[in-house]
Formats: C-alpha cells, sequence, structure tokens
C-alpha cells in the first residue's frame, strides 16, 4: 500500500517550484509533478492487481488541490470495488471515437459523397465540362432517389429503380450514369464511409439483371461521304459565305474532330512552320497533337476575319464563344448532304486505305488515334509528322481535284 505523505496545504503546493514530483499528502499515491519548465500537473501513482498504474488527474491550477485529493480518492474506492480506472478510461475513449465515426457517417449521403468525389476528381479531368455532365446527370437522375440516402444504405434495388427505366431509351446516358455511381460508391468504401459490395457495378452484378448495351442501343457511326463525293460537297462549301462554310472546309482538310475544330484559337495557329498546334487539354486522348496544314488550309485562316476581343478562329454568335456544334450541322442540312462533321474523318479513312500507299500507323496518327497497346505506345515517341504532312498534301489535292479527271488514278506513293 502507497505511503501516505505528509499533508500538504494549498499554499505549500503553490510554493512547490523544484523540478520532481512532489507528494502531497491526503490521499496515498497522489503527487504534483513540476516540470523543468515550470508547468505543474497531477499525478495518482496506484497498483491495480499485479499492476503499478500512474493516472493523470488534470494540470494545477485547473485542478487545485482539494479536487486532486477528491479525485484521487474516487479511483483508489473504484480500485477497492474492483475496476481499473486506467482500463475504464480507455473503452469510455473508444465509445466516444466510435461514437464520433458513427455521427460522421449518418452525415454522409450519397450526395455529399458525390460532390466530395468531383471536388477531388475534376482538377485532373479533361475540362470543366465533363465536371458539369458529372453533376447534371447525378443531380437529374440519382439525387431524386439516393441523394438524400447515408451512402451506406444505398443497395442494388435504388441502382436499379434509377437506371432500369430508362436502360433501353437512353442507354448511353445511363451506362455513363451506372458508372459513374459505381465509382462515387467505391470512393465511399475506400473512405470507410459504406462496407457492402458496389450494388453498381457491371460484371457479374447488374449484367446478369439487364441487357447488354450493345443490343439494346447498338454503335451507330457518324454518316459520312462517300470519297467520291467529297469534291461535290467543297465545291458547294467554297461558294458559301460565313465562319460555318469556312469550318467545314478547315475540317475536311485536317481531319479532326468537330469540337477540335470549331474550338481552335489563333494562339495555336503558326503560319511559319503551317502547323495548328492543339493542347492536350481539348484532345480526346488528353495530348497535344501537331496538325500540318496545307496550303489551302493556311489560305482559308489568312483569309478569315479576327473579331476584336475573342481569339477563337471560328467564333460563335455569343461573344468570345466558339462556334457550336449545332451550327455546322444546320449548315450541312442547308446543303442536303445526309452526313455529320465528324463523318469527314470516316471519308478521310476510306480514301486512305482504299486509294493510297501511306502507311497505317501515319494515318492513324493523322486522326490522333493511339497506335496499339501501351508498350507499342511507349516506344512510339515520333510522331511522324512529315509523313503526315505528305498524306494531308494528298488528300487536299484529291479533295480538289474532280472526280472525273481521276477516277482511273489512284495515287500509290509509299511514304
Amino acid at each position: 500500500m502507497a505511503k501516505v505523505a505528509k499533508d500538504l496545504g494549498a499554499i505549500e503546493v503553490k510554493r512547490l517550484k523544484e523540478p520532481g514530483y512532489h507528494h502531497v499528502g491526503g490521499v496515498a499515491g497522489l503527487i504534483l509533478q513540476v516540470s523543468p519548465g515550470g508547468s505543474k500537473s497531477w499525478l495518482l501513482r496506484i497498483k491495480v492487481g499485479v499492476r503499478r498504474r500512474e493516472i493523470g488527474l488534470g494540470a494545477y491550477p485547473g485542478v487545485g488541490l482539494a479536487d486532486a485529493r477528491s479525485k484521487a480518492q474516487q479511483l483508489r474506492d473504484a480500485v477497492v470495488s474492483g475496476t481499473d480506472p486506467v482500463e475504464q478510461r480507455a473503452l469510455a475513449r473508444q465509445s466516444i471515437i466510435q461514437a464520433q465515426a458513427e455521427e460522421r457517417h449518418m452525415r454522409w449521403t450519397f450526395r455529399r459523397c458525390a460532390e466530395a468525389y468531383i471536388t477531388a476528381r475534376a482538377p485532373g479531368w479533361r475540362s470543366k465540362k465533363h465536371a458539369a455532365q458529372w453533376a447534371a446527370t447525378l443531380e437529374r437522375y440519382a439525387y431524386p432517389t439516393i441523394g438524400n440516402l447515408l451512402v451506406r444504405d444505398v443497395t442494388l434495388s435504388h441502382v436499379m429503380t434509377i437506371v432500369e427505366p430508362y436502360w433501353t431509351t437512353k442507354t448511353e446516358t445511363m451506362s455513363r450514369l451506372r458508372n459513374r455511381i459505381e465509382m462515387v460508391l467505391d470512393w465511399a468504401r475506400v473512405r470507410k464511409y459504406r462496407s457492402d459490395e458496389n450494388p453498381a457495378r457491371w460484371k457479374g452484378n447488374l449484367d446478369k439483371l439487364l441487357p447488354n448495351r450493345s443490343v439494346v442501343a447498338p454503335v451507330k457511326n457518324h454518316k459520312a461521304l462517300p470519297a467520291g463525293q467529297i469534291y461535290e460537297f467543297t465545291k458547294k462549301v467554297r461558294a458559301l459565305e460565313g465562319f460555318a462554310a469556312r469550318c467545314l472546309e478547315f475540317l475536311v482538310l485536317t481531319g479532326c474532330r468537330s469540337s477540335e475544330g470549331r474550338m481552335a484559337t489563333w494562339s495555336e495557329i503558326d503560319f511559319d512552320s503551317a502547323t495548328w498546334n492543339v493542347p492536350g487539354e481539348r484532345m480526346k486522348n488528353g495530348r497535344p497533337h501537331r496538325v500540318p496544314l496545307c496550303d489551302y488550309a493556311v489560305q482559308i485562316l489568312k483569309q478569315l476575319p479576327r473579331i476584336e476581343g475573342s481569339d477563337y478562329v471560328f467564333p460563335g454568335s455569343k461573344p468570345n464563344r466558339p462556334m457550336s456544334d449545332g451550327t455546322l450541322g444546320k449548315r450541312m442540312r442547308s446543303l442536303g448532304v445526309d452526313a455529320t462533321p465528324h463523318g469527314f474523318r470516316a471519308t478521310f479513312t476510306s480514301w486512305c486505305a482504299s486509294s493510297t500507299a501511306h502507311a497505317f500507323e501515319v494515318r492513324e496518327m493523322a486522326l490522333a488515334h493511339s497506335i496499339g497497346d501501351k508498350t507499342v505506345a511507349a516506344y512510339q515517341r515520333d510522331d511522324l509528322f512529315e509523313k503526315r504532312r505528305l498524306l494531308m498534301n494528298d488528300w487536299a489535292n484529291f479533295v480538289a481535284t474532280e472526280p472525273s479527271k481521276s477516277a482511273n488514278v489512284i495515287n500509290i506513293r509509299a511514304r
């Protein structure tokens, strides 16, 4: 049993300055600890069974002498009754931690998790538009059903309620939505906000309940002009005025995607080298792309007026905005052409494969496609730019030549 020291009074305790341990009496094992820096705190040294315990009772003078003796006596009484105060404190702390964790989890709804996921991932996405699309699809289709539901409570039936009604009519949208719900739930599981399996997973899960998207919504290719009709098309377009007509010509001559052409800026055009440098954030694959410009493409650009306050080559009707895809589609329909601007890429591909000896890799790089698997891509460092310039010049010549004058001539030059 601990030795009971001489009882010290409040004034005597206050005068204790020497660093070390000072027994103050009143309760066996009650000590005032003075640090080298002068701060003071209470300790109770006590034996519980065969284990020695040292229990903190608080800092002095926040806890005064009388309160320290009262706390020490309560702990000694608890030991006599068979309780280990240290273990009791540990259990109490664990309960508090669990309660706090439970409270945190109670606040994590699916909407909150989705918003946190978008905030965390958006900096790595290609554009702000992508983040906006994420938020919009979840807002329209998912949040009405599971937005305010605790993320840990989202089940397969909830996902089916969201996706199944539109699966055959809005297959592409629902497929993207399902994938987004899956990623949010995976994020929540890693964060320990839910523990169950992901109910939005496709393989081995929803694929057993929903028909494959390729069955209910077969991939529809963009309508394209046959290569033999491209001359007549461009002839009609050249006779038209306006940015839309020039943009269509530019798309034909460069083989670029509609969005890449519409959003081209003057700062990307290098007239000295006849090159268009498209930044990675505007490319589908996320990598910068150099486009060789044929003489006629350069001529088109040099003749275009520049709009004050806008850097867009093909400006839209709204200030400092690029031309819309709908504007190009409308111009195509006005010409009675059953094709899309994106379809020019297919026309170019068909011509290149059937009427030239240009290498497959050159054609694919001209279209900014990835070549082979990741291993092949890792070794294919050269973008074959000069070979692509030759290819695009041949394409420009084909586009500008009447079929009747070249029907029996096939360009078979190996590059």
